[in-house]
C-alpha cells in the first residue's frame, strides 16, 4: 500500500471515527448516543473532504448512507434539504447559467464591457471585478462565470502581447474576484448562498439578501481589488491592439434569437427575484421554472436535453451532505454539544466582540478543514445554538460565518473557486499566488465581520 495524502487521510478519518465513536464525551457535556455517532461520522467526513480522499461527492454519499445504516438518523431528516427550495434553486441556476453561456450572451456582454472600459492594467483589473459583479446576477454560479470572464480577459492579454507571468496574474485575479463578488446577490452562488439563507427564521428574500450583504461585500471587494493592484503588478505596461479584440467580438455576429429569448427570460427571472416579497413566489422554484422554460419550443429553444449534463449530480450530493450536517446535528443534539464545549459559557454583550469571536473561531476551523461547505455545516448550527435566546437574528450569524469562511483562504483548497482556477490547465496560477493574496486577506476577514456587526445592527439583526 502506497502512503500518500489520500491513503493517510483515509486512515486518519477512520481513526477519528473510531475514537469519537467510543470516547466518553459526556464528561465534557451531555450528548445523546445519536449525537455522538453524528459527530463521529461528521468528523470522519470532514477529514476525508480536507484530505481529498476521493471526489467530495463520493465521500458525501458514504456519509449520507452511514447516517441511516447506523441508526443515527432517519431518511426524512437526512434528506430534508430536498423538501426545501435550496436544492431546486441550484438546479435551476445551473440551467440558467448554461443558457447564458450556450446562447453566447455572456461572452457578448463581456466583450462589449472590455472594449468600452479596458485601457491599461489598472482598468483591466477594475473590469474583472465589475464584470464579476454584473454577471453574478445573470450567471448564478461562480465557476462558469469566472471561466467566461477569463476567456475574455485572456483575449485582451493576447491583444496586448502580455507575458505568460502576467496572464497568470490576470487569471488569479479573475478567480479572486469571484469570492466576494458571488456574495452580493442571493443568486450569485446558487450552491452556497441559498444554504446560508435557509438559516433565516422567516426566510430571506432576494432584496433582503442584497440589503444585508451589499455594504459588507463592497468593503470585501474593494479590499480584494486594492490588494490585487498592489500585489500583482505587470512586468510591463499594456499596449492593447483593440482591432484584434473587436475582430473576436465581430466573430459572434449579430444578436441571435437564442440570445434574445435568454434576455427575455432573464429579465422575467430578475423581476420575479426582486419582487419576491410582493408576489410571494418562492425564489427557488421561480429559478427552476425559468431554467426549464428555456428548453420549451417557441418560448425558449435555448436549452437541449444534453444541457442536463451541466447540472452536476456530484454537487447536489455534496450539497445534500453539507446541509445534512446541520440538520442531523440539530436533531441529534450534536450542534448544541459543540456549542457548549467549544464556545464560551456566555455570549459577549458587545456585538463587535461577538463578531470577532465568530470570525476567529471560524477561520481557525477553516484553516484545518478547508471545505467551505463543511465549515458552514458545523459552525453555523453551533453559533446559532450559542446565540439562541439573545435576540440576535440567525441570518446575521449565518452571514458572518459565511463571510469569514468564503473570503478567507491561504491555500487554494480553502476556497473551491480558487482551487478550480489553479494550474496550467485552468487559469495558470499557483498556490504561491493564492498565499500572496490570502495572508493579507485574512485581516480583511476581521474588518468585514466588524462592518457586518455595525451594518446588521442598523437593521435590528444584532
Amino acid at each position: 500500500m502506497t502512503f500518500n495524502k489520500k491513503t493517510i487521510g483515509l486512515l486518519a478519518g477512520l481513526i477519528v471515527l473510531a475514537l469519537a465513536w467510543v470516547a466518553p464525551l459526556n464528561v465534557l457535556g451531555e450528548i445523546s448516543q445519536q449525537g455522538q455517532q453524528c459527530l463521529a461520522l461528521t468528523l470522519m467526513t470532514v477529514v476525508w473532504w480536507a484530505c481529498g480522499v476521493a471526489q467530495p461527492a463520493f465521500v458525501s454519499a458514504i456519509y449520507l448512507a452511514l447516517l441511516i445504516l447506523t441508526g443515527t438518523s432517519d431518511t426524512a431528516t437526512v434528506f430534508a434539504s430536498w423538501t426545501k427550495m435550496q436544492m431546486w434553486m441550484v438546479i435551476g441556476a445551473y440551467l440558467i447559467a448554461a443558457a447564458v453561456k450556450e446562447s453566447g450572451l455572456g461572452e457578448r456582454i463581456a466583450y462589449w464591457f472590455a472594449l468600452k472600459f479596458v485601457r491599461d492594467w489598472r482598468t483591466l483589473v477594475y473590469s474583472i471585478f465589475a464584470l464579476t459583479f454584473i454577471l453574478s446576477i445573470l450567471i448564478p454560479h461562480p465557476f462558469p462565470r469566472a471561466f467566461m470572464i477569463l476567456a475574455v480577459m485572456l483575449a485582451i492579454c493576447d491583444a496586448a502581447k502580455m507575458s505568460k507571468a502576467d496572464k497568470n496574474k490576470v487569471g488569479f485575479l479573475v478567480f479572486a474576484a469571484s469570492a466576494p463578488g458571488s456574495m452580493f446577490f442571493l443568486t450569485g452562488d446558487a450552491t452556497l448562498n441559498p444554504l446560508v439563507a435557509s438559516y433565516a427564521t422567516d426566510g430571506c428574500s432576494f432584496i433582503q439578501w442584497f440589503m444585508y450583504m451589499s455594504v459588507p461585500m463592497l468593503v470585501a471587494t474593494l479590499c480584494t481589488l486594492f490588494l490585487g493592484l498592489f500585489l500583482f503588478k505587470p512586468e510591463k505596461e499594456m499596449q492593447i491592439d483593440f482591432d484584434e479584440v473587436r475582430a473576436r467580438q465581430q466573430e459572434l455576429g449579430s444578436v441571435t434569437m437564442k440570445e434574445k429569448r435568454t434576455i427575455l427570460w432573464l429579465v422575467v427571472a430578475i423581476a420575479l427575484w426582486l419582487t419576491e416579497s410582493v408576489t410571494g413566489l418562492n425564489i427557488g422554484f421561480v429559478t427552476l421554472i425559468i431554467g426549464a422554460v428555456l428548453a420549451l419550443p417557441i418560448l425558449g429553444e435555448v436549452l437541449a436535453p444534453v444541457t442536463w449534463n451541466s447540472v452536476p449530480i456530484n454537487t447536489l450530493v455534496f450539497l445534500t451532505a453539507a446541509m445534512g450536517i446541520g440538520t442531523v446535528g440539530g436533531a441529534t443534539g450534536m450542534n448544541d454539544w459543540i456549542a457548549n464545549v467549544v464556545l464560551p459559557s456566555s455570549v459577549p454583550s458587545n456585538i463587535f466582540v461577538l463578531a470577532l469571536l465568530i470570525a476567529a473561531i471560524t477561520v481557525i476551523i477553516h484553516m484545518f478543514m478547508g471545505s467551505v461547505m463543511a465549515v458552514l455545516g458545523i459552525c453555523v448550527p453551533a453559533f446559532l445554538a450559542f446565540t439562541s435566546g439573545t435576540g440576535i437574528s440567525p441570518i446575521a450569524v449565518g452571514m458572518m460565518v459565511f463571510s469569514a469562511i468564503n473570503i478567507h483562504y491561504i491555500l487554494p483548497f480553502h476556497n473551491l473557486a480558487i482551487l478550480v482556477g489553479e494550474g496550467e490547465d485552468a487559469a495558470g496560477y499557483s498556490s504561491k499566488d493564492a498565499m500572496r493574496m490570502g495572508i493579507p486577506l485574512t485581516v480583511v476577514v476581521f474588518v468585514v465581520v466588524l462592518v457586518e456587526a455595525a451594518w446588521f445592527h442598523l437593521f435590528g439583526l444584532m
